[in-house]
């Protein structure tokens, strides 16, 4: 942690700095990132905003513990450099978290300035930092310590992975991944759209993992080219990280789902981004987007896929989602852009069945009005059914984003690998650690579909883990640190 300094008396208030952003009309039209990010003045005064608290609430808000009022403060006196090298002490993916973080739910819902005013925009100043570095011409990289013997693998490039990779390496282990695609990232490049993340981004971070020394090994099955006893036994790791994801796409066993035009969100995604279908003809993916588009779901990934289809040449785009404005679990900022870009809203509307032709392709969709009424096991008002209130709707494709699970092929594979009810892993919180000694995971295939940040916390957690039964070392756990045990 960087010293701090006392806590500043501002001298005037100065609001919550807008990010420039494409015009709505424009970016509709294009896959260019849409926030046009913090000019050094625009950041530099957002920066003036932090009052460096004494306990700064805002990191404990971090998944990963970043010190925000140390590289704010760096960002406020102009030293971008420093302010940079803070934010990689905790967080080896900068410029990906500053894009697609929920900090408006973590860091800055704790801001101790959001309490009368707008919380200091802690997301958009690490962006800043972030991109500040990838600027420059050379990138500083830390400093690894010397090897130590131990060897790690890591299953799956995703964020979760990926923040293993860069704790351990530096701490002077061999580290491994091993990546079922042909391309690194998992989510952040099958899933997050080019406009929302731009690829190079993603692709320069990790980069800078393999100048460390961090190898990477594509189109690498795990649970079927090997098993992550092979990992362990054969190949000789002394301990390895399960980060997969959540990849197997959920649908809602209604008639009409597998009609030609029905994708799963995750399905359209992977063949816009991964596979550029968005660059056609230049990449010749076969992606079929009707004029009119219906997507189910109200998350992020939901709001990603449906502001893909308008870019890929949908005239209409609507999402259909069972519960209020209120209860959407999607970002502000993400719902916001997509009525901006003129996304349609059915909410309080649940689908019944898919419509399709003699053909076998989609050509409407039959919905139902809902209420809410008491809440269920999520905390969310339950969304009953209108009885009459059946309507039908003209779409020609129609996209389901209502959640992922556990890709069977690695976890039914593994003997001895404890799984919870929806089969995902169990862990030890405190640690990562499965049931399998020496065995850790992370990210959505532990918690299901979440957030990259919660991801690369649960990495951060596991990496602690894995150096010191590597090392032979005691784990010291935060609370024992302090004292609270």
């Amino acid at each position: 942690m960087t010293e701090k300094k006392e806590p500043k008396k501002k001298k005037e208030k100065v609001p919550r700095q807008a990010m420039p952003a494409q015009e709505p009309v424009e970016r509709a039209g294009n896959f260019e990132e849409v926030p046009l990010g913090y000019p050094p003045e625009t950041a530099m005064l957002e920066a003036t905003r932090c009052i460096q608290c004494k306990d700064p609430r805002c990191v404990a808000g971090c998944p990963v513990g970043i010190d925000i009022p140390g590289f704010i403060l760096a960002i406020e006196e102009g030293d971008f450099a420093r302010s940079i090298r803070i934010l990689k002490e905790s967080n080896a993916l900068p410029a990906i978290c500053g894009r697609v973080c929920p900090q408006e739910d973590q860091c800055e819902i704790l801001c101790i300035i959001g309490v009368k005013e707008e919380p200091v925009a802690v997301g958009r100043l690490e962006r800043f930092a972030a991109d500040w570095e990838m600027a420059q011409p050379e990138t500083e990289l830390p400093e690894s310590a010397e090897p130590t013997g131990k060897k790690v693998a890591i299953v799956g490039a995703g964020p979760a992975g990926l923040t293993v990779a860069g704790d351990l390496i530096v701490k002077g282990h061999e580290v491994t991944i091993y990546e079922a695609l042909h391309k690194p990232g998992g989510v952040l490049v099958y899933g997050i759209p080019e406009f929302r993340l731009p690829k190079e981004i993603v692709y320069y971070e990790i980069e800078n993992l393999e100048k460390m020394g961090v190898k990477i090994i594509y189109n690498m099955v795990i649970g079927k080219t090997l098993t992550v006893m092979d990992l362990m036994e054969d190949e000789g790791y002394d301990s390895v990280f399960l980060g997969v994801g959540a990849g197997l796409p959920w649908f809602m066993d209604i008639p009409g789902e597998n009609l030609n035009g029905v994708y799963s969100a995750n399905e359209y995604l992977t063949r816009a981004n991964l596979m550029k279908a968005y660059l056609f003809p230049k990449y010749d993916t076969p992606l079929v987007t009707g004029k009119k588009v219906a997507v189910i779901g109200g998350g992020n990934v939901a709001m990603d896929a449906a502001r893909t289809a308008l870019r890929m040449g949908a005239k209409e785009v609507t999402v259909v989602y069972r519960r209020s404005r209120k209860e959407m679990p999607a970002r502000i900022e993400e719902i916001h852009h997509a009525e901006e870009e003129g996304i349609i809203f059915e909410l309080l509307v649940n689908p019944a069945r898919i419509i399709g032709n003699d053909d076998g392709w989609v050509t409407g969709m039959e919905c139902i009005r809902m209420e809410l009424g008491e809440p269920d096991d999520s905390g969310r008002r339950r969304p009953v059914p209108i009885k009459g209130s059946e309507f039908i709707v003209d779409v020609e494709t129609v996209i389901v984003s209502v959640g992922t699970g556990a890709n069977p092929l690695m976890t039914k594979s593994t003997p001895g690998l404890g799984l919870n009810k929806w089969d995902y892993v169990e862990i030890n919180e405190k640690t990562g650690e499965t049931s399998l000694p020496g065995v850790y995971a992370g990210g959505d295939i532990v918690r299901g579909a979440a957030t990259v940040i919660l991801a690369m916390g649960d990495g951060r957690v596991a990496s602690r883990a894995m150096h010191a039964h590597m090392m032979g070392e005691e784990l010291v756990f935060e609370e024992e640190e302090n004292g609270e045990e």
